[in-house]
């Protein structure tokens, strides 16, 4: 039975567009792709090595190595989020310690075909962690604006442990989002100015020049400031110590010269000294005029046609468990799902996980050789070593060699 019935029940004025736990029957909620053929790798249900339920905390996992994973659920119907908040949740295991592979949900439209589903499908949201060697691994939140892939210009870290986490993503009437790890906060702020959905509202003016003479030199050359008459020495000089070896000929060896040494007279190159440009103007700021291409949009959180939820990603290494996707437009049913499955699932996994890392550990060390008990055993084979010397008849000290 899905955990959260009981506490949707007292929310009857929030929308839960889809709650999927992949309990029974999720074999006919779910829909695989089959646009890669044999490179397609095969979902299996699974809670993992770690765990606290073995039957709640079972969810999709990815079991083929080098694979791309494609997979869709259709809502019982379609998602407009006209006037209300989009929240998209859904918890992610990369029990592998993965290497390079997503850990993302795509929100499609009525338009996917389920069975051809691949990486160029049209989608409406992206949402979710990307690890890619030590240089990626963030969490991609991407919207598609008028045909448009558009990517979030900050950068949103990922987990990037074995434990379940939980990624939530936020969209609101405003214009504003919100996006959280494990129920946490970790970034927040204007679509506006976090995607480049719309042309920017100001421009550089096309029309203004800088000035000619404008001088823009904070400092210039001093020019009453004179190179010394001393100052030009050579970087190199004859080794005044050097004299010419005694084997040295000089029809065979040619004409001895002396090895180059730095001069300790040499000053560099000379240059004026640095005063305060009296005409400096100032920093030139090229000024701006408001973009004629800028058109406002007050409804850039607008999605109209939301049907389908999908994974598609690419795995290197397989592992990943997908688990407890949730599509609502109520921020709270999200915030205490999550904290069910953080209080649960989350908690109840790093207590197996001890547990078995301590278990591993112990066999580890019963297994090791004791390093009191080798210097014993090194220790007696020297002894028997000195006693049979001694009982070698060749082994007889003279006194006069004492």
């Amino acid at each position: 039975m899905n955990y959260l019935y009981f506490f949707l029940l007292g929310l009857a004025s929030s929308a839960i567009h889809f709650d999927e736990k992949f309990d029974d029957g999720w074999e006919n909620r779910w829909i695989d792709s089959k646009h890669k053929g044999s490179d397609q790798g095969k979902f299996v249900l699974s809670a993992g090595k770690f765990y606290n339920d073995a039957a709640v905390d079972a969810g999709l996992k990815t079991s083929e190595d080098a694979r791309f994973y494609g997979i869709s659920a259709k809502f019982d119907s379609s998602i407009n989020t006209e006037g209300t908040p989009l929240v998209v949740q859904l918890t992610v295991k990369h029990e592998q310690n993965i290497d390079c592979g997503g850990g993302y949900v795509k929100i499609f439209p009525s338009s996917l075909d389920q069975t051809d589903m691949h990486g160029d499908s049209p989608y409406g949201i992206m949402f979710g962690p990307d690890i890619c060697g030590p240089g990626t691994k963030k969490v991609h939140v991407i919207f598609n604006y008028k045909g448009e892939n558009l990517l979030t210009k900050k950068d949103i870290r990922c987990k990037d442990d074995v434990f379940t986490h939980i990624y939530t993503l936020i969209v609101r009437p405003d214009n504003t989002y919100e996006v959280k790890i494990d129920n946490k906060k970790v970034e927040s702020g204007s679509l506006e100015d976090d995607w480049d959905f719309l042309k920017p509202k100001t421009i550089k003016d096309p029309e203004a020049k800088k000035p000619e003479d404008w001088d823009d030199n904070e400092k210039i050359d001093d020019p009453a400031d004179t190179k010394p008459e001393d100052w030009d020495k050579t970087e190199h000089i004859p080794d005044p110590d050097a004299k010419k070896p005694d084997d040295w000929d000089d029809e065979m060896d040619g004409e001895w010269e002396p090895p180059m040494i730095d001069n300790p007279e040499f000053k560099g190159e000379w240059k004026p000294k640095k005063i305060d440009n009296p005409n400096y103007s100032g920093v030139w700021k090229h000024p701006e005029i408001d973009n004629p291409d800028y058109v406002a949009d007050d409804k850039l959180y607008l999605q109209k046609d939301l049907s389908y939820v999908g994974i598609d990603v690419w795995q290197v290494k397989s592992g990943t468990i997908f688990d407890n996707v949730l599509l609502t437009d109520d921020e709270e049913v999200a915030s205490k799902a999550a904290e069910l499955i953080e209080k649960t699932t989350m908690a109840g996994e790093k207590t197996m996980k001890e547990k078995q890392d301590a278990e591993e550990e112990a066999e580890r060390k019963k297994n090791e050789p004791e390093p009191e008990e080798e210097a014993e055993e090194d220790d007696e084979e020297e002894v028997d070593e000195v006693d049979e010397m001694e009982d070698d008849e060749e082994f007889v000290l003279d006194k006069d060699e004492l």
